[in-house]
């Protein structure tokens, strides 16, 4: 992926009276983004990441600025700058559907948020609660995402984050960590004492291993870095398997398991790794299918499903309703997301090619 730095266009930086009241008068203190009639944001010019100025945003009805503070990467934000995320591409300029910040400003008829107040942004901008609605709209994807020092967002498609997380942290929150509680805890229900298999040790792996520790569920973690399943193992992994040095994975699952196989699968591996786990499941098991890390399609190994009385279901990550429920989750166990690396605003590019080699353990962040 061939990324590079758009030259900033010229515009004057004035102070905004409107950004100066709120932010003084709530005690935020004088952040220097929040003051200024310009803004900077990443967009997708022609297959790369440029850096562009563009003026600030203004909150209409039912809507809130919000000064961006951090926003994290997802697998799926490489395949939007490509171009080849979705059948019908993207048509967002500005990608990232994960970001978390401060409201410095709100429109006419606001009631869910007040300026000072933390929060972070929805995946899907219009699916409150409830079974999904027709014509989904994904930050980073369909509309513009969250890679911009500030955003205006309806207040519909924003939740507060828990008091003791920091912005980095909570930024992680709105795609993998929502995809990973949605799966154990809605989809599969989650008991404490099961077996849960984890591919690999990005965000969403990372997160199910945080949440099944939290209920009591016994994770195993497949990595091919000895290194990170050494650290998957210092959190609290139950078993692990290294699946380049064991390309039969699926038999050491089982035997970990001590032969009666898993009760949930987090399926992000595709193609590839999907008969294998289907082969790990125990009888009844459950398998969320969540991402193809190596690729979509292929088919689902009907008889050895079948024969272990298993099922599989497919997650989009959720409702602002299911983020608002694991936010509770969050709290009640006061888990701490785990960011590998924070970048700064100037090195985006650089995140996103740490995402693409697949160094990180846990959540990339960028600090805005």
């Amino acid at each position: 992926m061939r990324l590079c730095f758009g030259k900033p266009s010229s515009h004057s930086t004035k102070l905004s009276l409107l950004a100066f009241v709120a932010l003084v008068g709530t005690g935020l203190g004088l952040d220097a983004v929040a003051q200024t009639d310009t803004i900077r944001q990443y967009q997708i010019d022609n297959g790369e990441l440029a850096i562009k100025t563009v003026p600030r945003p203004t909150p209409g009805a039912n809507e809130v600025l919000v000064r961006v503070r951090a926003v994290s990467l997802n697998r799926r934000d490489l395949g939007v700058i490509q171009g080849t995320y979705g059948p019908g591409g993207t048509s967002t300029s500005v990608p990232l559907s994960d970001g978390a910040g401060e409201v410095i400003a709100i429109g006419t008829g606001v009631t869910r948020f007040r300026v000072g107040d933390r929060v972070a942004s929805t995946f899907f901008t219009n699916w409150i609660d409830g079974e999904s609605p027709q014509g989904l709209s994904a930050r980073g994807g369909d509309v513009d995402g969250m890679l911009s020092e500030m955003i205006v967002s309806p207040e519909d498609a924003l939740v507060r984050i828990p008091d003791y997380m920091s912005y980095e942290e909570a930024a992680t929150l709105p795609c993998a960590g929502l995809t990973a509680f949605n799966a154990l805890f809605k989809l599969a229900d989650l008991q404490p004492d099961e077996f849960v298999l984890l591919e690999g040790t990005g965000g969403v792996s990372i997160f199910g291993l945080q949440f099944a520790l939290a209920a009591d569920a016994r994770a195993i973690i497949t990595s091919s870095s000895d290194a990170k399943i050494e650290r998957a193992r210092e959190l609290g992994a139950f078993g692990t398997v290294n699946y380049r040095t064991v390309p039969e994975w699926q038999h050491d699952v089982r035997s970990l398991t001590g032969g009666a196989g898993v009760d949930h699968v987090l399926e992000v591996g595709g193609r590839d790794t999907l008969p294998r786990a289907v082969e790990a499941l125990g009888d009844g098991g459950h398998i969320t299918i969540i991402g193809g890390l190596s690729g979509f399609g292929g088919q689902v190994p009907a008889d050895a499903l079948s024969a272990a009385g298993g099922r599989v279901s497919r997650i989009y990550v959720g409702s602002r309703a299911d983020f608002e429920a694991m936010n509770a989750f969050l709290a009640k166990h006061e888990l701490h997301p785990l960011v590998d690396r924070v970048f700064s605003f100037e090195e985006a590019p650089a995140a996103f090619e740490f995402m693409e080699e697949s160094r990180h353990f846990g959540k990339i962040v960028i600090a805005l």
